[in-house]
């Protein structure tokens, strides 16, 4: 079958079609980590900003670490079609304002080129957190990171981390006069903005402080809260696709019909007319920021690794277990009592309209994806809001829980005894400890809580936080995680 690589011939009746034409716009934005989140966010409104307004604003997307990307949508010229799953039918359309992708470690001069361009006025990434090479300790640079400790041992002669690139594009752009651009984090880690300018400066400082004084005066680093749900495509999702357009599409890629973006309006070098897709733009995104981290993410936490342990593949088939279900509900609603007022938002609705698109029964959102990473975001996501229902003298319970339930999928062990990858950057670190400890919920908590900057001083010296999350796992260990999850409707 042909692959999808014009407009020409594709029928607006079966598909929704960009109204304009994409190769008469310029590129304005490279965007480091060209996957799917990238194609159904950031790309979306990018191109609804050009149907809206014009302008040269189109992506080019860069792979730091696979060629896939590459070989999906440079046939394509960037072409690809976003599937909106709802209940009822799918709703295809496509995109238009991606040029293509940029192989990283192959095609270094060429990405230069494009991120010195005086036509590149924003850098924006959606790299996960391990892209950052973030020591969580220090909030600086992690210097055991390899990429950073080779970028920095180099001089940034040929960067192969996302700091590092962006660090030398800066120190190329002031020698040439180009002038910044604006580096623009859309991944899903609090205060990304200021984590990706410290980060910034700190490798510029260690490498020419001229060059970290010119970026902190000029380049901007805006923060922003991103949310859409887009789980990885499936196989039916190419056959849809084919199906209905009549060519083939690799890039193909599904997401929820939701989406949101609220943006820090701190553009140095322009931006595209985002509010034309609902962008909204403000002074603080913290307050939403913290919204969605504590009431999706972290009850995505909760059910990643309960219904993982119960054997449900899918976030829709937690929802679908009246138990787990009621205490997703719980937990939305105790991280909701964390929080400070958020603008514009009323938090009951958004907790109603998160029980809806947890349940959407068109989205195939695996819990074994959503369960990777759980040392990094835990602290943000579980942590940091039991600290604030402490503070407030509220219940720990909820996310005493989440946490014991993550205690016990860290021992990478079904309940039937088959095992599996953590898929998580401090994974051997968890092996080493969980290994010098007994089975017991004691020795497996002690060994985990005492995983270096992992939970607060806090958490792990408050005698009920200690209670709760013993009680719970173990239950989780002696009597089962559908006993574990009973118990706490009680």
């Amino acid at each position: 079958m042909t692959r999808l690589s014009t407009l020409e011939g594709l029928e607006p009746a079966k598909v929704t079609l960009p109204s304009y034409a994409p190769q008469e716009h310029g590129i304005g934005i490279v965007h480091l980590g060209a996957g799917a989140f990238m194609r159904s966010h950031i790309g979306v409104y990018t191109d609804e900003a050009l149907a809206a307004g014009g302008g040269d604003w189109r992506i080019m997307g860069v792979s730091l670490r696979s060629r896939a990307v590459a070989e999906q949508l440079n046939p394509q010229n960037g072409l690809y079609t976003l599937v909106e799953r709802a209940a009822d039918a799918p709703k295809p359309r496509i995109v238009g304002s991606v040029a293509g992708v940029v192989f990283a470690p192959e095609q270094h001069e060429h990405l230069m080129t494009l991120l010195t361009a005086q036509s590149t006025r924003i850098v924006s990434l959606t790299i996960t957190e391990k892209g950052y090479g973030l020591d969580r300790k220090t909030g600086r640079l992690d210097l055991s990171d390899p990429a950073i400790a080779a970028d920095l041992n180099g001089t940034l002669a040929r960067p192969a981390s996302a700091v590092g690139i962006i660090t030398a594009a800066l120190q190329q752009r002031r020698d040439a006069g180009t002038g910044p651009f604006t580096v623009l984090s859309c991944d899903n880690l609090p205060h990304n903005g200021e984590v990706i300018r410290t980060l910034v400066l700190d490798m510029a400082e260690r490498i020419d402080p001229d060059l970290a004084a010119w970026i902190a005066q000029t380049v901007t680093f805006p923060s922003t809260m991103v949310d859409r749900i887009t789980p990885v495509t499936r196989e039916e999702t190419f056959t849809d696709v084919a199906r209905i357009l009549g060519v083939e599409d690799r890039a193909a890629t599904e997401a929820e019909p939701f989406v949101q973006w609220v943006i820090e309006d701190a553009f140095c070098a322009g931006r595209p007319n985002w509010e034309a897709g609902g962008a909204l733009f403000v002074e603080d995104v913290a307050p939403f920021e913290l919204m969605k981290l504590r009431m999706l993410n972290g009850a995505h936490s909760l059910l990643a690794y309960t219904g993982f342990l119960l054997g449900h593949r899918y976030v829709r088939d937690v929802m679908d277990d009246p138990d787990l279900a009621a205490l997703v509900r719980r937990h939305v609603h105790a991280a909701a009592d964390t929080l400070p007022p958020v603008p514009g938002i009323d938090l009951a609705l958004y907790a109603n309209d998160l029980f809806g698109r947890f349940s959407n029964r068109a989205m195939a959102d695996e819990t074994y994806r959503i369960a990777m990473d759980g040392t990094q975001k835990l602290p943000p996501r579980i942590f940091e809001a039991a600290l604030t229902a402490r503070e407030r003298k509220q219940s720990l319970a909820p996310f005493a829980f989440a946490t014991a339930a993550w205690m016990a999928y860290a021992r990478g062990v079904k309940p039937d005894g088959e095992t599996y990858a953590l898929r998580d950057p401090r994974e051997a670190e968890i092996a080493a400890a969980l290994a010098g400890a007994d089975g017991s919920a004691e020795g497996i908590a002690a060994a985990l809580l005492g995983l270096p900057g992992l939970v607060p001083q806090e958490l792990k010296s408050d005698s009920d936080w200690n209670d709760l999350v013993l009680l719970a796992l173990g239950r989780f260990l002696e009597e089962g995680p559908r006993a574990a999850v009973k118990a706490e409707l009680i």
